[in-house]
């Protein structure tokens, strides 16, 4: 399964983070197959590839619950909604 998660990067106790592309069966520090952006938690900073993951939760990705909480704040959901609708 594909799924659409986070990959820590960054150094000790001030971790950022890119969503990733990624088999289900990988780790979290793994190759990943894309990545789709950036989210700093320490000031709440998000960068995203929206067309790239409208895509690919098209094809069947599944976000983890943080990816998410994430995507939802960004309204990607609601535009993915709109872009089946038509």
């Amino acid at each position: 399964m594909i799924k659409l998660r986070l990959k820590r990067f960054g150094k000790k106790r001030e971790a950022s983070y890119r969503i990733v592309v990624i088999n289900s069966r990988s780790r979290r520090d793994g190759r990943p197959l894309e990545e789709l952006g950036f989210y700093n938690p320490r000031t709440d900073e998000t960068k995203l590839d929206v067309p790239g993951i409208m895509k690919r939760l098209q094809q069947g990705a599944q976000p983890t619950d943080t990816v998410r909480r994430i995507l939802e704040k960004a309204n990607v959901f609601e535009q993915l909604s709109a872009s089946a609708n038509q």
